[in-house]
């Protein structure tokens, strides 16, 4: 079973920036599309990135287009997500998804934790 282990969350203040990670274990990374999703109190889960497998295609949510930037390292199995210019409105727990030989806009097969964003104004 795959299992997916997030870090990098805190609380910061509105124009810093942040980096996520993301390990993957028990599966062979290159063959994983991946993405960060995020989930604020009272609303829906949104895909914010993702990257194809094959690490040839990403996609990005309006939201954070031009802010975020997602990329991973198939040696270390690890996705990241730099985040960079952070508001407040950015504040939720952010999770990490993979699945196997999907698209950029994945759904999601296996899923981190979570870790908590939290930007202050």
């Amino acid at each position: 079973q795959v299992q997916l282990v997030e870090s990098g969350g805190g609380l910061v203040q509105a124009g810093d920036s942040l980096r996520l990670s993301c390990l993957l274990s028990r599966g062979t990374f290159s063959r994983y599309s991946m993405g960060w999703f995020r989930q604020a109190p009272g609303k829906e889960r949104e895909l914010l990135a993702g990257i194809h497998w094959t690490g040839t295609s990403t996609y990005y949510a309006d939201s954070v287009k031009g802010r975020f930037t997602i990329s991973k390292d198939n040696v270390k199995n690890t996705l990241f997500l730099q985040m960079n210019n952070l508001k407040p409105e950015d504040t939720a727990v952010y999770s990490c998804a993979a699945e196997l030989f999907g698209t950029e806009r994945l759904s999601g097969t296996y899923w981190g934790q979570g870790t908590q964003v939290t930007v202050s104004s």
